[in-house]
């Protein structure tokens, strides 16, 4: 009997300081910031008790094979944003979620995504990312732009 699929919430905390693509900072800054924000990810896979459980039910191996995620930009104010400018905290983020044991690795033939979105105005910010385990046939059908049927 197959398992149900699962889903994850890792929620960075507000406030951490993000990186966005328009920025022109010196490349420490830029390592630093990117190191917190993975480090961050990585912190909330162990603080979340369902995640913690599953981290620790896969041992030595990653808790999916295959994975969705869509990472939501909470602004910390009503300005107008554009999400996919955060690439570069989203990446930091899926890289500590890697780093955790959640993936193997985050590249193609394992994650689609990260998706960006604008959610909801949040005190500080934050990042949000949603990770929703794929099947390998609906991970395949992803990756070729098919429809998948629920």
């Amino acid at each position: 009997m197959n398992e149900p699929l699962r889903r994850f919430t890792i929620a960075l905390p507000p406030g951490l300081k993000l990186l966005n693509a328009n920025q022109r900072i010196h490349y420490r800054v830029r390592a630093e910031t990117t190191a917190a924000i993975r480090g961050a990810a990585m912190a909330q896979c162990s603080e979340d008790a369902v995640m913690r459980q599953a981290l620790i039910k896969a041992g030595a191996h990653p808790v999916m094979q295959h994975a969705y995620i869509l990472g939501v930009l909470h602004p910390p104010s009503r300005r107008r944003a554009d999400p996919a400018n955060w690439y570069p905290s989203f990446k930091a983020a899926v890289d500590g979620v890697v780093e955790a044991g959640v993936l193997e690795d985050d590249d193609y033939t394992r994650v689609v995504g990260p998706d960006m979105r604008i959610g909801p105005v949040t005190k500080g910010g934050r990042l949000v990312l949603h990770i929703q385990e794929l099947s390998s046939v609906q991970h395949a059908a992803f990756q070729w732009g098919q429809v998948i049927a629920s």
